[in-house]
């Protein structure tokens, strides 16, 4: 018997964010006991302290263990700021071209959303890294910023992905060969705040989770500010005059938590295999379920 089904939205949006991945709190086949407040080797997490005065920020550090306390990292619907979520002030600034190329994508959550078994996102369509900005602004997890003399590595939790952001005086490349995650330079502009310019981005990824395009024109800044020790900020402007007649901010003062070092960032990696078992489930639009 051939059956039809539509899943809500917001039930989709929540559905489609569970299944690539393996969340924080699932227990590995073969590890330690995991569990709410338990890190991936058993031990208990502890938590900062609250209502301490907050210690300065060190000069021209960002590095440690960072996470978010609030589910805004998700970002199910794109961009933090900015999400699709059919409110007018959350309407973008295409240029024509914008909006065209935007209709030829098909996110699986938001206004647009279609069952995930009709999307043509890059990441769950085809296994492509999703790159930048996304990786910004879809699973924006706990984050570990690591600092030599010449550069800042970041360690993504989602699909266990790293950038280098080169701190060294060097300019952008003039003609990029195209990246996943781009070039990326940073400047210390005070004591506590790193602004970093990216471009040079594969044309191939989306912005965000809700299929917001880009061209080669892309230029992404990403603005870190420490305003005390234990707390960190992220803002971040998408500018490609291309799909774009201004530039918007994406995320607007994201904060993030000092974590001790003994912290264990748990692996989070979206699974093709694991992918296809969901689809089989929910993610096709009718199925032969057979009959009862």
């Amino acid at each position: 018997m051939l059956k039809h089904f539509v899943v809500p939205g917001v039930v989709l949006a929540a559905l489609i964010f569970s299944a690539p991945v393996r969340s924080q709190t699932d227990k590995p086949k073969s590890s330690a006991p995991t569990g709410p407040g338990l890190d991936g080797w058993g031990r208990p997490i502890t938590p900062p302290e609250k209502n301490q005065k907050a210690a300065p920020a060190p000069r021209h550090d960002i590095s440690g263990i960072w996470d978010s306390y609030e589910m805004g990292g998700i970002q199910p619907l794109g961009a933090k700021a900015v999400p699709d979520d059919g409110k007018p002030e959350h309407q973008l600034p295409y240029t024509p071209l914008g909006l065209e190329t935007l209709n030829q994508t098909k996110p699986s959550n938001g206004t647009r959303s279609v069952l995930p078994g009709d999307t043509n996102d890059p990441v769950f369509s085809f296994g492509d890294p999703q790159g930048f900005p996304r990786e910004d602004l879809y699973e924006l997890r706990a984050t570990q910023i690591l600092q030599t003399p010449e550069s800042v590595v970041i360690l993504y939790q989602f699909g266990k992905v790293w950038r280098v952001i080169w701190t060294d005086g060097r300019e952008l490349p003039k003609d990029p060969e195209p990246r996943w995650f781009g070039y990326s330079v940073g400047k210390w502009v005070d004591d506590n705040t790193l602004v970093v310019e990216t471009t040079g981005m594969d044309e191939r990824t989306w912005i965000d989770r809700a299929g917001r395009p880009h061209s080669a024109d892309l230029r992404v800044e990403e603005r870190f500010r420490r305003p005390d020790r234990d707390h960190l900020e992220l803002t971040v402007t998408i500018d490609d005059p291309k799909m774009y007649t201004k530039p918007w901010v994406a995320l607007d003062k994201f904060v993030f938590e000092l974590q001790p070092s003994s912290f264990d960032v748990r692996e989070m990696i979206w699974s093709p295999s694991e992918y296809e078992e969901y689809n089989k489930l929910i993610g096709n639009t009718s199925g032969d379920k057979g009959s009862h």
